[in-house]
């Protein structure tokens, strides 16, 4: 087996497969549809190529930057938000509190949950007559803040990013808590001798030895919030006024409702290159801090 792994041809002949179904079904389809991105098309008819005159007017569209917006501050509030809580958790589970193994399977269940009944689940909440958070309002005494948070400009955005956050982060919760507690128990003995606390254990010496992860996990939040769509789908379908559209939901309607598919094959070209650009940055940013880190 040894001998196998060495050889150049036999690790081909294991990559082919999975290598030859990544090239069908990732590589030739963004192609495809960046040639589809330079034509005026209504995915029947014969294409008009028009140049970059899709990228032009979608920079112009008020809905792709209004789309672009909130998929950005989408990908903030997971970065900034969804990540600190699930560090906190995992720091928290990896220190050996009772119950351990109950809590993170607890937290991970939203996971496993499909979009679809999570975000039925958040209608019912929301719902202006009988939704459990107006009724709290009308329990406290409080009528006045009763909302039709799906139904207004100004709270469906918000009223889609909560469930949303929440359901991911067990999943990051476990990234975390499976980096943190493959720490060597050397390492952390050493520093409690030394006399750090439970939070300066935490925050310099899990953290920074953990760095790796918080990558891996800082890019699956950007990249996962810039194609969000089932969820926004499902509880507005990008309403009220487009207040919570996302890219990959005005890139659906453009193609489904709109018959714009080379438009919306550039939608979908700017989703990928907007992606890349992130992933660059980050890992420019955390190759930064890992030799600050390790020069020290």
């Amino acid at each position: 087996m040894e001998k196998a792994l060495r050889s150049k041809k036999a690790i081909c002949f294991f990559i082919l497969p999975a290598l030859t179904l990544f090239v069908l079904v990732v590589v030739i389809p963004i192609f495809q549809s960046a040639g589809y991105s330079l034509l005026r098309w209504n995915g029947i008819s014969k294409g008009i190529f028009t140049g970059a005159g899709n990228y032009i007017n979608m920079v112009k569209d008020p809905v792709f930057l209004l789309s672009l917006r909130n998929s950005l501050l989408l990908a903030a509030a997971s970065v900034f938000i969804q990540m600190p809580i699930s560090m906190l958790l995992a720091l928290i589970l990896a220190n050996g509190v009772r119950g351990e193994n109950f809590y993170r399977n607890a937290f991970f269940v939203p996971v496993i949950i499909s979009s679809t009944v999570i975000a039925n689940l958040w209608m019912k909440i929301y719902h202006p007559s009988y939704g459990l958070l107006n009724v709290l309002f009308e329990w406290l005494g409080h009528p006045e803040w009763k909302q039709e948070w799906l139904g207004s400009v100004s709270t469906a955005l918000t009223a889609c990013f909560i469930p949303m956050i929440w359901k991911d982060i067990g999943y990051n919760m476990l990234l975390f808590y499976s980096a943190a507690k493959s720490i060597s128990s050397d390492i952390i003995e050493a520093a409690k001798v030394d006399g750090a606390s439970r939070v300066q254990i935490a925050v310099r010496v899990i953290m920074p030895l953990i760095l790796p992860m918080i990558e891996a996990v800082t890019i699956f939040c950007i990249v996962g919030s810039l194609k969000s769509f089932d969820m926004i789908f499902i509880l507005t379908g990008g309403g009220p006024m487009h207040s919570s559209s996302v890219l990959s939901l005005m890139m659906y309607t453009e193609i489904f409702s709109n018959n714009h598919y080379g438009y919306a094959s550039a939608i979908a070209i700017s989703v990928i290159v907007i992606c890349l650009f992130f992933t660059v940055v980050v890992q420019w940013i955390f190759r930064k801090a890992l030799k600050r880190f390790g020069s020290e």
